[in-house]
C-alpha cells in the first residue's frame, strides 16, 4: 500500500493542498453567442448534432419543438431564447445537449437544450467557483450556480434544476396555450 505524500512533498500537492482536499467536478462548456456557459456533466446524457426539430403550435418561443431520439419524443429548448435573447441561428456547430432531469411524474425526463456550439469537458476545482453575483432584487440569478474565471474569460455555471425547471416551463406552456392566467405566474 502506497503512503500519502508528506505536506512538504511536491509530487501530488496542488496549490498547497493534498490530493484528498481537492474536489474536482466535471462541467461541459458551451457557447451561446459569444458567451461561455457550463453545465454539470452528471445531468448530461449525450450531445447530438442539430437535426430536424418539429415545432409545436401554441408553445412559448423558448420551446423550439420536439425531436425523435431513438424513438423517444424529446422537447428541445432554445437556451438563448430562454435567457431572453434572440433565437439560436442554426449552423454546422449547433448542438443539442440531451439532459436528464428529475420529474416527479416519471423517473427521468429527457430534455434537449439547443446551443451554438459545445466547447469541452473541464475538471474544475469546486473552490475556484465563485458564488452567483447579486444584481438586485428584481433580477433573476437563481439559474446561476456560480462563476468561474478561466483563462481571462468568465464562465457562467448554470444550475440545471432552475434553467430547465419543469414546473416553471409547465406554467409558461400553459400561459402560451391560454390555460393559466399570467397574473398567477410567479
Amino acid at each position: 500500500m502506497a503512503q500519502a505524500p508528506s505536506a512538504g512533498s511536491s509530487g501530488s500537492a496542488k496549490k498547497g493542498k493534498s490530493a484528498q482536499e481537492i474536489v474536482l467536478r466535471q462541467y461541459l462548456t458551451f457557447h451561446l453567442a459569444d458567451e461561455l456557459f457550463a453545465l454539470p456533466i452528471e445531468h448530461i446524457r449525450e450531445i447530438i448534432e442539430y437535426s430536424n426539430i418539429t415545432s409545436i403550435p401554441l408553445m412559448p418561443d423558448f420551446l423550439r419543438g420536439v425531436m425523435n431520439l431513438r424513438g423517444a419524443v424529446v422537447p428541445v429548448i432554445d437556451l438563448g431564447v430562454r435567457f431572453g435573447r434572440e433565437q439560436t441561428e442554426v449552423s454546422k456547430r449547433t448542438c443539442v445537449i440531451i439532459l436528464e432531469v428529475n420529474n416527479p411524474d416519471v423517473d427521468l425526463q429527457l430534455l434537449g437544450v439547443l446551443v451554438d456550439s459545445v466547447s469541452a469537458v473541464m475538471d474544475i476545482d469546486v473552490e475556484q467557483i465563485e458564488p452567483r453575483p447579486a444584481f438586485g432584487a428584481n433580477l433573476r440569478t437563481d439559474f446561476i450556480e456560480g462563476i468561474l474565471k478561466q483563462d481571462g474569460h468568465m464562465v457562467v455555471i448554470l444550475d440545471v434544476r432552475q434553467v430547465v425547471s419543469l414546473d416553471e416551463m409547465a406554467k409558461l406552456v400553459g400561459m402560451a396555450a391560454g390555460d393559466v392566467d399570467a397574473e398567477n405566474f410567479e
